[in-house]
């Protein structure tokens, strides 16, 4: 089986005046398609920047990174724009809907980006859409949902366009208990349909969702 991440050594430092801050050390962590892990640990440990490294949002400050053969660490801003257009599809905490916009228009909006004819598009729109259990809220804009509405919304919109990798951060964060519960079934149920998912997560419940589990502490694998 192929390793769709392969992350050896990856460390990530800041600079504050003559101070050195160090966010991750020595990171080693690979990933096989189709598996679904979580990444936890208490508030500070580094995990979102983990996260932002791993979806070609941030560089890592040395380490080497294969995400599907490609070498992130020399490829161009460009490229990393392409990668994380077409192939990972990012969840985040506190949703990131466009309020103007309504259900559709918001899974719609990335396509921009994306390299997809346009004949396609409205089909994948609307099997994210009815993949969430959302058909009956399409022209809904986000101040007429709830907060578990809100997240369905942003995990179709990731889904949408079958990326490789599904990036979540802290996914339930927002949510209560029982509505928290409802969107970890779609995780589970995307994952058992062969989606490849990293889950960032304090919660060791949520955590125990995914088939393995990883412990970050104080930038540190443990």
């Amino acid at each position: 089986m192929n390793h769709l991440i392969t992350a050896a050594g990856i460390c990530k430092e800041f600079c504050i005046g003559s101070s050195t801050l160090k966010i991750l050390e020595n990171i080693d962590l690979s990933l096989h398609s189709g598996e679904f892990i979580s990444i936890m640990g208490p508030s500070g440990s580094g995990k979102t920047t983990l996260l932002y490294i791993l979806g070609c949002l941030e560089r890592p400050s040395s380490g080497s990174y294969l995400f599907n053969g490609v070498n992130i660490i020399d490829a161009s801003d460009d490229e990393l724009s392409h990668i994380r257009a077409n192939n990972i599809g990012f969840i985040f905490q506190t949703f990131n809907l466009l309020p103007g916009l309504n259900v559709y228009e918001n899974i719609e909006a990335p396509f921009l980006y994306r390299s997809l004819a346009d004949s396609r598009i409205n089909d994948r729109i609307m099997d994210s859409i009815a993949q969430v259990g959302l058909l009956e809220r399409i022209t809904h804009k986000p101040s007429e949902l709830s907060g578990g509405e809100m997240q369905r919304v942003a995990i179709a919109r990731a889904i949408c366009a079958d990326p490789l990798l599904l990036l979540a951060d802290e996914p339930t964060g927002n949510l209560d208990s029982h509505t928290g519960m409802e969107i970890l079934k779609i995780f589970m149920k995307l994952h058992a349909n062969g989606s490849t998912i990293i889950l960032i997560t304090h919660d060791r419940e949520v955590a125990s969702v995914a088939d393995r589990i990883v412990y970050l502490r104080d930038g540190k694998l443990v």
